[in-house]
């Protein structure tokens, strides 16, 4: 899955925006759109990605910066980058996206980030870092993916690229949604469906809609679950999973592989919610002052080669990222909720707490990887390197 030497984490792409023009918005579902941004020749490198990979958008909508992420949708092809955006309920940035953004205007849009990518080796498309020692070969490669609501978007770019890129590659999709009506990129599916008719199978689960076979109906759960892998799914046969969605769903999923004794490396996912929706202090940072009296935490750290430093009171319980972004504006972060891994950087020196963590791996975590969005200092002074 990770590699466990240093040359994947050393090869990732330092976190900036971009102000992109949006090219296109087209309508998925009357709740989601797609996104297309047009890319500049003397950008695209810095916007080539491996499917999988996401980008973090960032607008001021009535007077308040907000930052989403969201995941590429399409194979890389050069000179543009599309997402999926999906309404949520009460959203802010999703439902202005869905409601108001329009093709011509201009947004910050993020290099692309995130590991969320296969480890089969298709092209140079899969691979912008070109760390070819990280793939494998596979002889006839399968992969499934497991994916509910907007968890489809990264999965389409996934399987896109394999089916291309892999002859003799096969992709088997479980995909769940309320309805018929709320498929995203259904046309693209079934495109996908129609092109490779025999290494791309989907099965379509509607939580809210009844079909012919009641396997297919209802929402999955523990039985559901195994009952799609006893009699629909080859579980020994393959060779990467990719998991997709709410965290209630992508947990049980991996629980439930685990009980079947799948290999771990085997095994890909990303959340698009946590369960557990905390304050996401560092989406704006808080009005923290010193303690004058200097029970304080020394933070220091590097970013783009500068060094920084900031006082931290320890009865505010501070994380790192939002101490940080106090004294240098450009520290980068996203979701500010511990899932995508924009804010990762290393401890160099000094103890500290990590609160939640769905973007590192294990080996990043045992190399001193944190994110810093919920990473406190527990001691009396810590050193970071984002550039690291």
């Amino acid at each position: 899955m990770t590699p466990t030497t240093d040359t994947k984490t050393s090869a990732r792409k330092k976190a900036k925006f971009n102000s992109l023009e949006v090219a296109e918005v087209k309508k998925l579902t009357d709740e989601a759109v797609e996104v297309s941004f047009s890319v500049p020749e003397e950008l695209r490198n810095d916007y080539n990605y491996a499917p999988g990979q996401y980008v973090a958008l960032r607008a001021t909508i009535d007077g308040e910066e907000l930052r989403r992420s969201y995941s590429l949708c399409s194979a890389p092809t050069g000179g543009t980058l599309s997402v999926g955006i999906k309404k949520d309920f009460g959203g802010k940035f999703s439902t202005w996206a869905n409601e108001q953004l329009k093709a011509g205007d201009r947004i910050d849009v993020m290099n692309p980030q995130g590991a969320f990518t296969s480890r089969i080796r298709m092209t140079g498309l899969n691979d912008p870092t070109a760390v070819e020692n990280e793939l494998r070969q596979i002889e006839r490669p399968r992969v499934v993916a497991i994916a509910a609501g907007s968890g489809i978007t990264p999965i389409m770019a996934i399987a896109t690229a394999v089916l291309r890129g892999v002859e003799d590659a096969s992709v088997e999709l479980v995909y769940s949604n309320r309805g018929g009506g709320d498929v995203m990129f259904a046309d693209r599916i079934g495109d996908l469906k129609d092109k490779f008719p025999s290494r791309f199978a989907v099965h379509h689960i509607l939580t809210r809609e009844q079909r012919i076979n009641p396997l297919f109906s209802g929402r999955i759960d523990h039985e559901k679950l195994n009952s799609l892998l006893d009699n629909v799914i080859d579980v020994d046969g393959v060779d990467e999973w990719f998991l997709c969605g709410p965290f209630e769903l992508v947990q049980l999923c991996r629980d439930t592989l685990a009980d079947r004794n799948v290999d771990a490396e085997k095994v890909r996912y990303e959340l698009f919610t946590t369960g557990t929706p905390t304050k996401n202090d560092g989406n704006k940072g808080r009005a923290v002052e010193a303690d004058p009296d200097g029970d304080n935490v020394q933070i220091d750290f590097t970013l783009d080669g500068l060094s920084g430093q900031v006082q931290s009171p320890v009865s505010a319980h501070e994380t790192i990222l939002n101490a940080a972004l106090r004294v240098r504006s450009d520290v980068p972060f996203a979701c500010a909720g511990g899932v995508c891994g924009t804010c990762r950087a290393k401890v160099i020196d000094g103890e500290y707490k990590m609160d939640e963590n769905f973007a590192l791996e294990p080996d990043e975590v045992e190399q001193g990887y944190v994110l810093t969005c919920q990473t406190h200092a527990t001691g009396s002074s810590i050193t970071v390197d984002y550039d690291a």
